[in-house]
């Protein structure tokens, strides 16, 4: 469970400066290299040299990772992300090139941010920064704040009344049964990520802040989720809608059916949301569905819906408001008791137009706000959708031959993933078992009874069951569990 965190002290409320972009792009320009990013760097992916020491370890930035990106024409809109591989887990920063209008909508039972309270003042002078998302629970919040830090370590705020960098923010829960370690986000990673900020580009899928987060625990569907984007321009109205989906509920689609999610084997091929949804409290019952008693399913939705039109505060609240209220379509349950849902609606300010309605106008003119929300709610749907990335899937464990005792013998020790999960894998005949034996157990691989591992391939084997499972061993001292995007990788103790 979160609380909600907000830090108040010394805000100003008069405003601020502005001081052109291009002295910032400038700036921060000068500060890559700093970081070990230079110029063929810059655009896609980048690891830097910034080390992050921790004990013995260090991880590096990757900064602005992702194939699949959403890509639109708003200068004004500067998107960084970064990530730490050894997690996995991320950040994923909003950067406005000058100050905004933001109000904020916090859901659910479980909230983790940074200064949702002075949002909700009401003040109509464009006063917002940065908006930053990250995982890492609580231990993440530092994110927000360091992109303020940089912000005034760039020189693009300073320490006068009117003048100090407002940045607010919120966390998502990736820790826990979700990895087999406790790697956050912090202020390394989410100014790396700041000083790499580019306008019009926005990576979906398990990136960012989305790197490591699930969705569905509520059912056990337990898929893996990330981060999704989309955008609209209607004449000279922009809008964009962004979400980071780490839900207790299921990704829903417009038909109704269950986007991504490891299915209980008992349930109807056809069965949709809906069906689950009526089933309520069986679909949950321990044996019906295979989620474990007492299971985590500690969640949270980030949200974030930014327009170029001119609103009040009023307006712009309403418009969040209205948004986040539409997010219980396409993410079902929505705001439960152990999710932290917060969503930010910010106004650049850089367009008025002419007005579009009579009915409910905006004070400013431009779009009625009624229109203009419903819009971004269609937005944030597509959004969410496209934050789903393709679910690994377990191989089949091999039905021609075993391999031979002598070969086993190999695999045979301690493999240590964090200073409380270590995995014994011990030999028995021309078996292979696998037991938690550190603190925690290591997802199906409990503390009580070893597990046997069925082979598939030469050095890689599966922990049959309703979610992918896989163990590869690499080199003499290596274990990976469930190689690829969500790997984590133990050393032979």
């Amino acid at each position: 469970m979160q609380k909600q965190l907000s830090f108040e002290n010394d805000i100003p409320k008069n405003g601020g400066r502005v001081r052109p972009m291009i002295e910032r792009e400038q700036r921060t320009k000068s500060a890559l290299p700093e970081l070990g990013m230079g110029p063929s760097s810059q655009s896609d992916v980048a690891i830097t040299s910034a080390h992050l020491p921790l004990g013995s370890q260090t991880w590096k930035p990757v900064i602005n990772a992702g194939e699949k990106v959403l890509e639109f024409d708003w200068p004004t809109l500067q998107i960084g992300t970064g990530e730490y591989q050894e997690g996995p887990t991320g950040v994923t920063v909003f950067h406005f090139g000058e100050r905004a209008l933001g109000t904020v909508d916090v859901r659910g039972g479980a909230p983790g941010t940074v200064n949702t309270d002075y949002l909700r003042l009401g003040y109509e002078r464009p006063q917002l920064d940065a908006v930053v998302f990250s995982g890492g629970s609580w231990y993440g919040l530092e994110c927000t704040t360091a992109v303020a830090t940089a912000l005034k370590d760039e020189n693009v705020r300073n320490g006068l009344w009117d003048d100090v960098a407002l940045s607010v923010g919120a966390i998502v829960y990736d820790l826990g049964d979700k990895r087999l370690n406790e790697v956050y986000p912090d202020k390394t990673l989410a100014q790396a990520a700041f000083r790499a900020v580019r306008p019009g580009k926005f990576p979906l899928g398990a990136h960012g802040a989305g790197r490591n987060t699930r969705s569905g625990g509520f059912f056990g569907c337990a898929a893996y989720s990330g981060q999704g984007g989309a955008f609209r321009q209607i004449g000279e109205i922009k809008v964009a809608a962004f979400a980071v989906v780490n839900s207790a509920g299921v990704v829903t689609n417009r038909n109704g059916e269950i986007v991504a999610g490891y299915r209980d084997p008992k349930w109807p091929k056809s069965v949709k949301t809906a069906d689950l949804l009526a089933g309520v409290p069986a679909t949950r019952k321990l044996g019906w569905n295979g989620v474990p008693e007492g299971g985590d399913y500690s969640n949270t939705t980030n949200s974030l819906v930014v327009t170029d039109q001119k609103l009040t505060h009023a307006e712009l609240q309403r418009l969040a408001v209205q948004v986040h209220t539409s997010m219980a379509r396409a993410i079902q349950p929505f705001a439960t008791i152990g999710d932290g849902d917060v969503l930010y609606a910010v106004s650049t300010g850089e367009v008025i137009g002419e007005q579009s309605s009579n009915i409910a106008p905006s004070i400013f003119g431009g779009m009625n706000v009624g229109d203009l929300s419903a819009i971004a709610s269609e937005l944030m749907w597509d959004a969410i959708l496209a934050s789903v990335p393709d679910q690994p899937q377990a191989a089949e464990p091999s039905k021609s031959g075993h391999p031979q005792a002598k070969e086993l013998e190999a695999f045979a020790g301690s493999y240590d993933f964090s200073p409380f999960v270590t995995i014994q894998i011990s030999l028995r005949g021309d078996r292979l078992f696998a037991l938690a034996t550190g603190e925690r157990a290591a997802y199906a691989i409990g503390k009580q009874e070893p597990v046997e591992l069925r082979p598939v391939a030469a050095g890689q084997f599966v922990v049959p069951g309703r979610y992918p499972l896989t163990l590869k061993f690499e080199g003499p001292d290596r274990l990976i569990v469930n190689p690829g995007h969500w790997q984590q990788t133990g050393t032979r103790s």
